[in-house]
């Protein structure tokens, strides 16, 4: 009656996480119920602590439970405590979710700015463009007439160095030497530092 009694005894006895783990890494469902019941407080108060929004807390220690599922044959028991890489797993993924939702917001914060129409003065801004053009015009008239042919077909025309040889019918180098003194000079004709 002895031996009955210590069967029942150890029958009673719980589990601990280690080997309630190594259930899991079998595939042993009722060991993962177990072991959820055991630290979902733990776990979910953890990601709570740094995420604080409730919502997202949920869904970490879902992926947290899920991650714990499918990766329990990787537990070492010599390397710490179930519970322990059960903790560190959250709070990695905690962090890791802290992180990303940064790196959104600040995606967001970036997109935001540069969508964001800055009011300015249209009248103001049309006079400094045609002051400008103005600027230009009279600079680009004191260049040799070849200058001005290379820079209006190289800069307003958007054609390559080869393809201004090619229009212009004259060697490449020609047409950067052209291009080289034609800028130097609209450079010190509009007082531009260099």
């Amino acid at each position: 009656m002895s031996a009955e009694f210590d069967v029942d005894r150890e029958s009673t006895v719980p589990a601990s996480q280690e080997e309630l783990l190594g259930r899991v890494a079998q595939g042993d469902e009722a060991a993962f119920g177990e072991l959820y019941d055991r630290m979902a407080p733990r776990v979910l108060g953890l990601v709570r602590r740094l995420l604080v929004d409730p919502a997202q807390s949920e869904e970490v220690a879902q992926e947290i439970f899920l991650e714990i599922w499918q990766t329990a044959t990787r537990y070492e028991a010599q390397r710490g405590g179930a519970s322990t890489w059960i903790l560190t797993m959250a709070h990695r993924r905690a962090v890791d979710r802290i992180r990303s939702s940064q790196a959104s917001r600040d995606r967001d914060v970036k997109i935001g700015i540069r969508d964001l129409a800055v009011a300015y003065d249209e009248v103001s801004e049309t006079v400094a463009v045609r002051i400008e053009h103005e600027r230009v015009e009279k600079a680009m008239s004191r260049l040799t007439e070849l200058q001005r042919q290379a820079i209006s077909l190289a800069y307003y025309g958007g054609l390559s160095q080869s393809e201004v040889a090619e229009r212009l019918q004259i060697p490449l180098g020609t047409v950067k030497t052209r291009l080289r003194d034609g800028l130097i000079r609209l450079r010190d004709e509009m007082g531009v530092a260099s």
